[in-house]
């Protein structure tokens, strides 16, 4: 490789990780700073408020996971200058959140009736405005992507965030119920969406170029197909749960969902906001983007699977201490979304390297094959076993039947599985230890010790693991160009 190509590589290395720095810090700020609202706002509704919003809210999610058809992405992976296709990627994403609104509006009701709770239908409604906004600042927020802006976007997202949060709170201290989160939502949004606008890298334009139509939604349209699997696959547990038990159980495991959802969120999520665009930048040396995905791997297994380990074998002892006794039923899907999340963190970066080397087909074949076996799987497991019967269900579906085909679909591609188990081997074995360890602790000590007890061996456990991988930790800080040991 020339001098200039090792220069290309070790500078865009250099921008992956300051822009994951930013993107942590934004996500763990973001978390952390809202978790004492999020828990004053579970115990100012309880679970039959938070389950009402959680039906409207779940329709967005639902909406949201193809809206714009996925051709903001192209910005992030265009191998050429982005102003060529910016302003057509702006326009399609504006028509195709309009429609995608109408379509909303005239489904609301319907959706409501069908998930037990028509109370809802209105909230569902409010909550079509956010597809507008996300149509209006997609190509903002994907060229802050492109170009590691990872600070501004820090920026445009705590906005969000906290304005969200606070007008939710105000609301709900001055007993507007469920609708204090969905105003809140709209507040945060419309902020967030200023200033993506204010801070897009490029001036925001709209216009339709027919010469990248075709080509932009022959890229996006598999994308925005597998990502309406993604969405049913993460969803159609918490679908079920609201349609066959109603609002109430759907409260509680929403908010299992949610607190297992925090080592995805803080680990996998800013990871994700640069890896596209970090293995873009290396698909030209296709063992340098694999050793570079092994580097990831390594840094991340280190750090996620201890953080999943404690919160699900202490997931009593935290839904009590933190959320008050009447949010107790949600212990029991806790522990197996858990599970869910260690592997979520695994399947989401392979899928984002996927991406990048064009197999969207591979992706959405696997994602078919998960849905497929996921919705009866999930019906069943709520029938027998209510909201934890769900919770075992999408994790053991994640772990037999998904699992072995992401590995099928990597060692595709040139990733070395035997590397991919060693990596993993460690973390594996000493998070499964430590649970051992916990799992006594939680029979022996009282909620408070317990915790004391969790937090102390987790944050140890993981500060060993990232110290044996100091070494991987800096190349992914300089340049990815050492060979995986």
């Amino acid at each position: 490789m020339t001098s200039s190509g090792h220069d290309a590589e070790a500078t865009a290395a250099g921008n992956a990780s300051s822009a994951f720095a930013w993107s942590f810090a934004n996500t763990v700020i973001a978390r952390l700073g809202t978790l004492a609202i999020g828990i004053a706002l579970a115990r100012l509704l309880g679970p039959e408020e938070f389950g009402t919003y959680a039906v409207a809210f779940i329709a967005l999610l639902a909406v949201l996971s193809f809206n714009e058809l996925g051709v903001s992405l192209a910005i992030v992976r265009w191998t050429e200058d982005p102003r060529a296709i910016a302003p057509t990627v702006t326009t399609v994403s504006l028509a195709m959140s309009a429609l995608i609104t109408v379509g909303m509006l005239l489904a609301a009701g319907p959706f409501a009736d069908a998930m037990g709770d028509s109370s809802a239908a209105g909230m569902v409604r409010a909550l079509s405005l956010c597809v507008l906004i996300n149509g209006a600042v997609a190509t903002p927020a994907a060229l802050l992507q492109r170009y590691f802006r990872q600070d501004r976007r820090m920026i445009s997202d705590q906005v969000n965030v906290w304005v969200g949060a606070g007008v939710s709170l105000a609301l709900a201290l001055s007993g507007a119920g469920a609708w204090s989160l969905v105003i809140g939502r709209l507040a945060g949004a419309l902020t967030s969406g200023v200033l993506l606008l204010a801070y897009s890298p490029l001036p925001y334009r709209v216009g339709l170029d027919r010469r990248h139509v075709r080509a932009l939604l022959r890229f996006g349209g598999p994308l925005a197909g597998a990502s309406l699997v993604v969405f049913a696959i993460g969803f159609v547990d918490q679908l079920a749960v609201g349609h066959l038990l109603g609002p109430v159980v759907l409260g509680y495991y929403v908010l299992a969902f949610n607190l297992s959802s925090w080592p995805v969120s803080i680990f996998s999520q800013p990871l994700r906001s640069v890896a596209p665009a970090m293995f873009a930048r290396l698909q030209h040396g296709p063992s340098t983007m694999a050793m570079t995905f092994h580097h990831v791997l390594r840094a991340v297994a280190a750090v996620a699977l201890p953080s999943c380990l404690v919160l699900g074998a202490c997931a009593p002892d935290i839904i009590r201490f933190v959320y008050g006794p009447e949010w107790a039923p949600a212990a029991t899907p806790l522990r197996w979304l858990c599970l869910l999340a260690a592997l979520r963190i695994f399947f989401e970066l392979s899928y984002d390297y996927l991406v990048v080397l064009r197999r969207s087909r591979s992706i959405l074949a696997i994602q078919l094959v998960w849905l497929v076996a996921l919705v009866p799987s999930v019906i069943v497991g709520v029938r027998i076993g209510g909201a934890g019967g769900a919770g075992l269900a999408v994790a053991g579906v994640a772990g037999v039947v998904v699992l072995p085909l992401y590995l099928r679909a990597l060692a595709g591609v040139g990733i070395d599985l035997r590397a991919v188990w060693r990596h993993a081997a460690l973390p594996l074995t000493v998070t499964v230890a430590l649970g051992v360890v916990l799992t006594a602790a939680a029979a022996t000590l009282g909620t408070f010790s317990t915790l004391a007890a969790a937090g102390l061996l987790g944050a140890a456990t993981t500060g060993g693991l990232l110290w044996r991988e100091r070494s991987t930790i800096a190349m992914l800080r300089s340049r990815p160009t050492a060979v995986v040991s």
